[in-house]
């Protein structure tokens, strides 16, 4: 007995031991994205993905996280939300120590998570944030509208989601699925997102047929949602090439052989649990529209005494577009 009882602890030192490194070490995830219509130009282009951080450390000031960033060769960076740990939080040192650490940020877009400080401050008129400000002035564009990136007369373009999908300017902050701040019905706000949503339509109906569309979101986009937009008029879908996204953290514990045993999504039924294991990480398409969610770098409380990874390491993503 005394022998079982020895054998049980020694495993359970083990698998503490386990989770602990498994949590603080790093993978680099590539995937190539095919059949995506686009000039020879940009054949190979390549975008990494960081995703919910979670204010975590990697190494003594970012070291392991930023080394890994640094060696790897990519045309565009982008983060997809959940930086920090809730939206109160001011320790903005483990994401800003991370961007003082990267040294490519020449295309270096942002899109905001749940967990993240708003985006704004809304006086006499609407501000970004200190949070934001802090970011831009480390090299990372806020992703209010859309961007892009040209190579003679070919573009590949980056958009905000939420806001591109929005037809009607009246239905501004009112999307079913969407995630708002707490000022999102303040006149001034919907002012500014409305002369906001008048850009992105401008600028996304200058798109030719070989440019590439590239949507960024925090939250994935489940394939009934797809539906719901396309099939609500004040809505429109647009021809995205590729949706990225994170928040699932892969379902953040994970089960050998099956997989997540539940994802934060209100879509899914019943309560988020048993997921469809093709729609919780990777790269999958529904309707002529892919989508590629990464599991990202921390662990949230979203089950309050499970915030941490288990057989799910922290990932960055390096994703190539390809004609074929």
């Amino acid at each position: 007995m005394k022998r079982i009882t020895n054998l049980i602890v020694v495993l359970l030192i083990l698998f503490v031991v386990y989770i602990y490194w498994d949590n603080n070490r790093l993978v680099i995830v590539e995937e190539d994205v095919g059949n995506v219509i686009m000039s020879e130009k940009f054949e190979g282009f390549k975008i990494l993905q960081i995703t919910d951080l979670h204010e975590k450390q990697f190494g003594s000031n970012q070291s392991k996280l930023i080394n890994k960033i640094n060696n790897l060769d990519y045309d565009a960076i982008v983060f997809t939300g959940d930086m920090l740990d809730n939206e109160k939080s001011t320790n903005y040192s483990s994401f800003y120590t991370l961007l003082d650490g990267i040294e490519d940020k020449e295309n270096a877009w942002y899109v905001p998570g749940n967990t993240d400080p708003s985006s704004y401050e809304i006086g006499e008129t609407v501000e970004k944030g200190e949070f934001i400000q802090g970011m831009e002035d480390r090299g990372v564009s806020l992703l209010e509208t859309y961007d892009f990136i040209q190579v003679d007369e070919a573009k590949v373009y980056f958009t905000n989601l939420e806001l591109s999908i929005v037809d009607n300017p009246n239905k501004i902050n009112k999307v079913n699925g969407a995630d708002y701040p707490k000022y999102a019905d303040d006149e001034r706000y919907i002012t500014y997102q409305k002369t906001k949503l008048e850009e992105l339509k401008s600028g996304l109906n200058e798109i030719q047929e070989e440019d590439v569309l590239i949507a960024l979101n925090h939250y994935p986009i489940p394939d009934i949602r797809i539906d719901y937009i396309k099939n609500d008029p004040n809505l429109r879908w647009r021809d995205f090439d590729l949706i990225l996204a994170g928040h699932y953290h892969g379902g953040q514990i994970r089960i050998p052989f099956y997989g997540a045993l539940f994802i934060p999504d209100p879509w899914y039924t019943p309560n988020s649990f048993f997921p469809p294991q093709d729609r919780v990480k990777g790269l999958w398409e529904y309707a002529g529209t892919k989508q590629y969610v990464s599991t990202g770098l921390g662990s949230s409380d979203a089950i309050s005494f499970l915030e941490f990874r288990l057989f799910n390491s922290p990932e960055i993503n390096l994703i190539k577009l390809k004609t074929k």
